[in-house]
């Protein structure tokens, strides 16, 4: 698979706080999502096309003594949400996230702490994504992710699409004024 660091753009959408919005975006999955508070999931690593999140064996070994592969899923698909969900954040964007569809591929075992590197694919691009979130209020992207193995073979793949749909704005209730 190859990947072109300049398809994924983050220009319109970074801004001197994107690794504090990174940083808060991990708290947050980690205190909404239990499994990965329980998988002690982490910001490994941000740039200007890609999100990577490390996990430590100890929590996420099987019976085999190697990473679980719901554990390396679960990585993969974390970390293709975050890089969708920061980029909507630093963009203002309000939008619920979902994986849509995703296939994995465990491709060798693995025996000590783990990373999973998101980016987007060389024929994926941010501003097809948001001007198709703009002009229609809902809008998908494809991500690969990689969880590295030895040398430049890949332990496992994660290729998804994920979901964005704009939250409805409150409806305001008009005050009853007898």
């Amino acid at each position: 698979m190859r990947f072109a660091p300049s398809v994924v753009d983050f220009t319109d959408v970074t801004s001197p706080d994107t690794p504090l919005l990174a940083r808060q975006l991990i708290r947050f999955i980690r205190s909404t999502i239990p499994l990965a508070e329980a998988m002690d999931l982490q910001l490994a690593g941000l740039d200007d096309d890609s999100l990577t999140l490390f996990a430590p064996l100890p929590p996420n070994v099987n019976d085999k003594g190697c990473a679980f592969g719901g554990s390396l899923v679960s990585v993969m698909t974390l970390s293709g949400w975050a890089l969708v969900e920061l980029a909507l954040r630093q963009r203002g964007d309000d939008c619920d996230v979902f994986v849509g569809e995703s296939t994995v591929r465990y491709l060798s075992p693995v025996w000590t702490d783990f990373t999973s590197v998101a980016r987007l694919p060389v024929d994926a691009s941010w501003s097809s994504f948001f001007r198709s979130l703009d002009s229609r209020g809902k809008a998908r992207i494809e991500v690969s992710c990689v969880v590295p193995g030895d040398g430049d073979k890949p332990a496992a793949t994660l290729i998804a699409r994920f979901v964005a749909k704009r939250r409805a704005a409150p409806v305001a209730v008009a005050a009853a004024t007898h």
